[in-house]
């Protein structure tokens, strides 16, 4: 691995033992081997590098929901959402610790622009990659107003149950009562 892939390795292991704001650069560079001075030269700051980080590990978990909505050959929006909604309900137990990370990072968005900037690129690219996976289409051939209006509802569910998760685990609902509660809105608008 090159010193870069190691600090980031570093980081992802410092965001799952210590959390994001009480990992120190100190702790990347013990965590990863690599110089202390290796951080600002890879990533300009400890901030940008724990973005990085958390950013790559919630790609990695993303690419979890497109392998199973690819598994699931599922023809129809509504059930490629399903296989979405089963992926993600299965992989919150084992992805914990990375989410709390990631809500972490996004508190620390509020007071560093880097790091807001940083979010709101990896938001916006998946918001079009999750509009994508459910419509069955090549991201690039997502709009802009898909991206805004069908991949903001993805998202938004996601990061909603992500954090429903993290408050109270047991309080989710099934997959079959998250569908069911989508048909039903859409029912009512008649």
């Amino acid at each position: 691995m090159s010193q870069r892939e190691d600090l980031l390795a570093g980081a992802r292991k410092c965001l799952v033992e210590k959390g994001y704001h009480k990992t120190t650069a100190r702790d990347i560079v013990a965590a990863s081997g690599a110089h202390l001075a290796s951080i600002g030269y890879h990533f300009g700051s400890k901030d940008n590098l724990m973005n990085a980080a958390v950013l790559e590990a919630t790609g990695e978990w993303g690419d979890v929901f497109e392998r199973a909505v690819v598994a699931s050959r599922a023809e129809a929006p509504s059930k490629r959402l399903r296989a979405l909604l089963s992926s993600l309900f299965e992989t919150l137990p084992e992805q914990r610790d990375l989410l709390v990370a990631s809500v972490q990072a996004y508190t620390q968005a509020q007071f560093d622009a880097t790091v807001r900037e940083a979010l709101a690129a990896g938001i916006a690219e998946g918001r079009r990659e999750l509009a994508a996976l459910v419509l069955d289409v090549p991201s690039d051939e997502v709009d802009n107003a898909t991206a805004a209006g069908t991949g903001s509802l993805l998202y938004n569910l996601i990061t909603g149950y992500v954090i429903q998760y993290l408050v109270d685990p047991g309080a989710l609902p099934t997959v079959d009562q998250a569908m069911e509660g989508l048909h039903s809105l859409l029912r009512s608008d008649g």
